[in-house]
C-alpha cells in the first residue's frame, strides 16, 4: 500500500476571526458567488414549476416532526426489518464508538482500502482519519470530495464541497496529487469540465472494480421495510453500493422515515432544493442482502453523536429534520462572503450554525461563535424545505451560549443549566427585571436619563465596550414618553 498523505485538517479559529480573513480573499468570493447566484437561480426555477410546493412543504415538516416525536418506535422497527432482511445493525453513541465499529469491520475482511459515497455523517465522526490510523485507505468516489481530498482540503458546501475551486485551481490538484492515490492525470490536461471529467472517472475507474469493501452514508432510511435510500449525480454511488463484497452504511439516527409513501414527499422536494433537478440522476435503494446481487455482506452503523440531546431541545430539536439540501447556503448573505471553512465545521453555512453547536456543545469558542454568524435575515428559512425556522434556533443558542449553559434532561423534563461566568448578564437581566415591574423606579430612571443625556458617553466602558463597538449607544430622548404623553393628553399616570 502506498504512504498515506498526511492529514490536512487544521483547528479552526472562531466564526468571526475566519470571516474577517475570508472576506478578504477575492479569488474565493468569486468563487462563491458565482456558484452561489447561479444554483439558487435554477433552484427556484424548479420550485416555481410545482403549484402544490407549499403543501409538500408542510408535508415534509409534519413527517419530520412526527417521526422524531416517535423515534425509538420507529428505530427499533427498522432494526427489526433490516435484521430480517439479512443484515446487521450496529449502535453508535459518539463519534469514537462509530469509528471503532467500521475499523473493526473492515480489519475483519482482512482488506486495507475501501471506497466511499459522499457521506456527511463519516466526516462528522472523522471516519477517513481513523481508518487511516489503522492502515486503511479510505478514496472518496464523489468528484467534489475526490477534489478535496487530494487537494488535502476541507469540504466547505454541504452539496458542493468544492465550491471554493475554480477550474485552474482543481487541474492543478489533479496534475500534481492524482499520482499519489492512483492513476495520475494526463499530462496535457486542460481546465476544461470534459477532461477534467474523464480524468476522475479513469482514476476512480480502477478504484471500483478493485475494492472489495464500501462505504456510505444515506439520505433517508424507510422504517417498515428497512431501506436505505442514497440519492446522487454522477454514479459513483451506484458503483460503490453494488460492486463490493461489504457494504457499511454510517447513517445518523435522525433519517429516519415511517413509510415508503413518506418517502415520495422528499423524493419531490430534495433534488429541486439541492440540485435543482426534478428527480435525481441517480437513486440508488438496498434492503439487506440478496443471494447473486450486490454485497454479500450489510452492515448499518446508527449513528447518535448528540443527536438525542439535541431532540430534547424542544427549539432546537427542529434541525434535525435538515435534509441536507444546502438550499440554506446558497441564499446566505453571511456564507456567501465567508465561505465554508469559516464555520470550522462539516456543516457549513445558516444549517451548520444551529447544528453544529447542537451536536457539539457550545463549550468552545467556535461552536459558542456559530449562533452570531447569521444577519437574521430569514432567507434560509423561506426556502427550507422542510420548514426549519433557523433564525429562531439561532436566537435560542445565543441565549445558551450567552447563559453559558447547556441543555440537559432532569427526568422528564429539558432545563437549560446554567454554568459558571457571566454573571454580569444575569445581574443586569435580573436588575432589569426589577424595573420594569416597578413603574415609578422605571420612570424615575427614565427621567433622570433624559436630564443626563448630555453626559451619556458614546461608548460602554467595561464588558459593555463590545457592544458598542459595533453599534451606536441610543441616544436617550429630551423627554420621556410616559412625560410626553401626561403633557399632550392630560390625566395622572399611576405608578404602582
Amino acid at each position: 500500500m502506498p504512504g498515506l498523505p498526511p492529514p490536512a485538517h487544521p483547528a479552526f479559529p472562531p466564526f468571526p476571526e475566519a470571516a474577517h480573513d475570508a472576506v478578504r480573499d477575492e479569488r474565493l468570493r468569486g468563487n462563491l458567488r458565482h456558484a452561489t447566484t447561479t444554483i439558487r437561480a435554477k433552484r427556484a426555477h424548479a420550485v416555481a414549476e410545482l403549484e402544490d410546493w407549499q403543501r409538500l412543504r408542510e408535508a415534509g415538516k409534519r413527517i419530520k416532526d412526527h417521526t422524531l416525536r416517535h423515534l425509538d418506535r420507529y428505530l427499533v422497527q427498522l432494526e427489526e426489518a433490516v435484521t430480517a432482511a439479512g443484515g446487521t445493525v450496529h449502535w453508535a453513541l459518539d463519534a469514537a464508538e462509530a469509528n471503532r465499529i467500521v475499523t473493526d469491520l473492515v480489519k475483519a475482511t482482512g482488506e486495507h482500502e475501501v471506497v466511499k459515497v459522499k457521506s456527511m455523517a463519516t466526516q462528522e465522526i472523522g471516519l477517513n482519519e481513523a481508518l487511516e490510523a489503522e492502515g486503511i485507505r479510505a478514496y472518496e468516489t464523489d468528484l467534489a470530495e475526490l477534489i478535496v481530498q487530494l487537494g488535502k482540503d476541507r469540504p466547505s458546501h454541504i452539496l458542493v464541497p468544492a465550491i471554493h475551486r475554480n477550474r485552474g485551481e482543481i487541474r492543478d490538484i489533479f496534475r500534481t496529487q492524482m499520482a499519489a492515490w492512483g492513476r495520475p492525470a494526463p499530462d496535457d490536461l486542460t481546465d476544461t469540465p470534459a477532461e477534467l471529467a474523464e480524468a476522475a472517472r479513469l482514476h476512480l475507474r480502477e478504484k471500483f472494480l478493485r475494492a472489495k469493501v464500501g462505504v456510505s452514508g444515506a439520505n433517508f432510511m424507510v422504517a417498515e421495510t428497512g431501506t436505505l435510500v442514497v440519492v446522487e449525480s454522477e454514479g459513483n454511488g451506484r458503483m460503490c453500493l453494488t460492486l463490493p463484497d461489504t457494504l457499511i452504511s454510517v447513517v445518523g439516527i435522525e433519517k429516519i422515515l415511517p413509510t415508503w409513501r413518506d418517502l415520495e414527499v422528499f423524493l419531490q422536494t430534495l433534488p429541486r432544493s439541492s440540485t435543482a433537478e426534478r428527480m435525481n440522476p441517480y437513486t440508488s435503494m438496498w434492503t439487506g442482502t440478496t443471494d447473486g446481487d450486490g454485497p454479500r455482506d450489510f452492515h448499518l452503523v446508527l449513528l447518535d453523536n448528540g443527536r438525542t440531546d439535541t431532540l430534547a431541545d424542544d427549539v432546537g430539536r427542529q434541525a434535525l429534520r435538515c435534509i441536507r439540501c444546502s438550499a440554506c447556503l446558497n441564499v446566505c448573505p453571511v456564507y456567501e462572503r465567508a465561505g465554508g471553512h469559516a464555520y470550522g465545521s462539516v456543516y457549513p453555512g445558516p444549517i451548520g450554525a444551529i447544528l453544529s453547536p447542537q451536536l457539539r456543545g457550545t463549550h468552545s469558542d467556535i461552536d459558542a461563535s456559530l449562533p452570531y454568524a447569521s444577519s437574521l435575515c430569514g432567507a434560509c428559512y423561506d426556502v427550507c424545505p422542510v420548514a426549519i425556522d433557523i433564525p429562531e434556533v439561532l436566537v435560542h443558542l445565543r441565549e445558551r451560549v450567552v447563559q453559558g449553559g447547556e441543555v440537559t434532561r432532569e427526568g422528564n423534563k429539558v432545563v437549560l443549566k446554567p454554568a459558571k461566568g457571566h454573571g454580569g448578564e444575569r445581574a443586569a437581566m435580573r436588575a432589569a427585571r426589577w424595573a420594569f415591574s416597578h413603574p415609578a423606579v422605571l420612570r424615575g430612571g427614565q427621567r433622570l436619563a433624559s436630564r443626563t443625556r448630555r453626559l451619556h458617553p458614546r461608548t460602554l466602558p467595561g464588558p459593555g465596550r463590545a457592544w458598542t463597538g459595533t453599534r451606536d449607544l441610543p441616544e436617550a430622548p429630551a423627554e420621556p414618553f410616559r412625560d410626553w404623553w401626561q403633557r399632550t393628553h392630560g390625566g395622572e399616570e399611576d405608578d404602582k
